[in-house]
């Protein structure tokens, strides 16, 4: 009995924070799951990943960055070809099996001779294309499962599934670093990455499930003995063969096919500059927040114990912003003023920043950044894609997330050093800032009412 009352608590309480309607649940919990497992995953690795970029010297990172888009780009078009050949239930865990398996030569790699300085350059440009592919195939996924409407219920509230694991990982790290010494950390990130694959199964079979009952419900109006014929009356095989035909569906398509969608769809084409905008100011600030920390900083303990305070302190805001505002703020002004808000925050941040250059301050302006992506931007910007097909979803959806982000990011990078190298000042960076942030503030406004026309004519 007490069980029972517990249970509904959680489901009213559920009811009133995230609007679940009938037969949502499982679903909700999977794609919660399903996240909490991914970030839990990186976020145990991560701060390895920033200790070595400073470690390899912040006038390299440029180096790094460049290295790791031209990882990523290669990615591209064997992540094209699987997804062309296998149908959603086989390719999503062939993903995540690579990564899996990538983790468990990190480890052997790290109990042999080679040198530390090829491995902690390997990693950390490895770790930036982990996050992303991951990532980016999670919330394929979670906009090819869910309609517009239930995006805009939900993906506030499965974003929040990532948040607890982005401030689970980072706890695990703490507490199980010195008992089982670090290399043992990657074999716990790969055993996440394996309940993310359980998710999936969990999450295709709902879908099945989904899909049975629709068609149970709907038989169809072409055929002559519709209106005569009750659903029940329609063969159970007939429905299992139609349905698993829809969802063992491979999407075909060449390789490149990503890339050749975003070239031709103004849509897709601003969602690229949106990108780029976003990857550019973030560079920006990690590059200050690298310079600035190690002057402030001479030890590497500290500086390690300042990266996990940021990230603890983003991922809780971001945490109570997921469950308890996201949702609603795009009830309350729509998706186009919503996906603006960030970067006019950042606009201003920017100009204090500019004014200010200090350690206070562009920590402030580092975690408004951070969670207001994880908790706004992100979960907002994939509602982008919900309005588009199955292939421009995974395809034209993955080059965006991985080569177009990561370029942004080298290019930024490079763009950072070369403005160092002439003698501008953090300060200086930080002014030239403030119009990059209102023009990705109004492409952003644009393209969530370019999203909302899109839903509205479907």
């Amino acid at each position: 009995m007490a069980m029972n009352r517990i249970n509904a608590r959680i489901r009213s309480t559920l009811l009133k924070t995230v609007q679940l309607e009938p037969g949502e649940g499982p679903a909700l919990f999977w794609s919660f799951s399903y996240f909490f497992a991914l970030l839990c995953s990186y976020y145990i690795i991560r701060p390895m990943r920033d200790e070595m970029g400073i470690l390899g010297g912040v006038e390299n990172l440029q180096w790094l960055f460049t290295g790791t888009l031209l990882a990523m780009t290669a990615g591209i078009p064997l992540f094209g070809w699987v997804s062309s050949r296998f149908p959603r239930q086989q390719f999503l865990p062939y993903v995540y099996v690579f990564f899996i398996v990538m983790l468990l030569l990190f480890y052997a790699l790290m109990g042999g001779d080679i040198a530390p300085t090829y491995i902690a350059r390997t990693f950390f440009i490895w770790t930036s294309v982990f996050n992303l592919f991951v990532v980016s195939v999670f919330w394929s996924f979670m906009t090819d499962l869910y309609s517009n409407a239930q995006a805009r219920r939900l993906f506030g509230f499965i974003a929040a599934g990532g948040t607890v694991g982005a401030l689970t990982g980072p706890a695990i790290t703490a507490l199980l670093v010195q008992p089982i010494g670090t290399r043992n950390l990657l074999l716990l990130s790969a055993l996440l990455l394996g309940w993310a694959i359980v998710c999936i199964v969990k999450l295709s079979a709902w879908s099945e499930s989904k899909n049975l009952k629709t068609k149970s419900a709907d038989p169809d109006p072409l055929s002559p003995d519709s209106s005569d014929t009750p659903p029940s009356a329609t063969p159970s095989s007939t429905l299992k063969t139609s349905t698993t035909k829809l969802n063992q569906e491979i999407i075909g398509g060449s390789i490149w096919a990503g890339i050749k969608m975003i070239v031709q769809s103004r849509y897709l084409l601003g969602i690229c500059l949106l990108m780029l905008l976003f990857t550019t100011l973030a560079t920006f600030l990690y590059f200050m927040q690298a310079q600035i920390i190690k002057d402030a900083f001479v030890d590497s303990a500290q500086r390690t114990a300042v990266f996990a305070t940021i990230d603890f302190v983003v991922n809780a805001l971001t945490l109570i912003l997921q469950l308890f505002l996201t949702s609603r703020l795009i009830k309350w002004f729509g998706l186009a003023a919503v996906l603006a808000i960030i970067p006019l925050l950042l606009a201003v941040g920017f100009t204090v920043l500019g004014v200010a250059p200090v350690l206070a301050v562009l920590l402030v302006v580092q975690v408004i950044r951070r969670a207001g992506n994880y908790a706004v931007m992100r979960p907002v910007r994939e509602m982008l894609y919900v309005v588009l097909n199955r292939e421009e979803k995974y395809k034209a959806k993955n080059v965006i997330d991985t080569v177009v982000y990561r370029a942004g990011d080298a290019v930024s990078a490079w763009v950072y050093a070369g403005m160092r190298s002439l003698g501008l000042s953090l300060s200086a960076i930080a002014f030239i800032a403030v119009p990059v942030a209102l023009f990705w503030a109004w492409i952003a406004y644009g393209l969530g009412r370019q999203q909302t026309r899109i839903a509205e004519n479907k």
